[in-house]
């Protein structure tokens, strides 16, 4: 776990905070939300070289945190607009080239997917079952993927879409009913 140190209201020194928590006592430390701990006095040993006897005066450290289901959407939006581009933009791009060429570019896309879509499921499953992510999952994918049908493979928008979307709405109806 990261930890971000600040002194005088200037970021410091990040380093993992199990490590810095048994050196620095009498040093404010705030973690990823609003919690913050006290310690005492000591060394710290950051990116930046040893920094001895940082204590935190009176210095109001505040951060804005996010609800982790909406940072759990925010990031698995973005990682279907590169999933859908991993999965169909070679249709486009690359019809004339082999298939092995459309492979592997695909899966580098893909990196990026993954490198959003498991964090993102990882946070949203401290506030969220593991079928409403998958829920969540498919409302956002058929979200990105219409658009991205629509406007840049230029197919036509069919009924079909609206119907697909009430039945993930009627879907999400009942695995989140609970939570209402």
């Amino acid at each position: 776990m990261q930890a971000t140190f600040f002194r005088n209201g200037f970021r410091h020194v990040r380093a993992d905070y199990f490590a810095l928590k048994k050196l620095v006592p009498n040093l404010l430390i705030c973690i990823g939300s609003i919690r913050c701990k006290r310690l005492s006095f000591g060394t710290v040993f950051g990116t930046s070289g040893p920094i001895t006897s940082l204590t935190c005066r009176t210095t109001i450290v505040s951060e804005i945190t996010m609800h982790p289901v909406l940072v759990s959407a925010c990031m698995l939006v973005l990682s279907n607009v590169f999933m859908t581009f991993a999965w169909y933009a070679h249709l486009k791009e690359l019809s004339g080239k082999p298939w092995f060429v459309a492979a592997l570019a695909s899966w580098g896309i893909a990196l990026f997917e993954y490198l959003l879509q498991v964090p993102a499921n990882r946070i949203g499953h401290t506030a969220l079952s593991v079928g409403q992510l998958k829920i969540m999952q498919e409302i956002i994918t058929l979200s990105v993927f219409v658009p991205f049908a629509v406007f840049y493979l230029k197919e036509p928008v069919k009924t079909d879409y609206l119907w697909a979307g009430l039945c993930l709405l009627g879907a999400a109806y009942f695995v989140f009913r609970d939570k209402f």
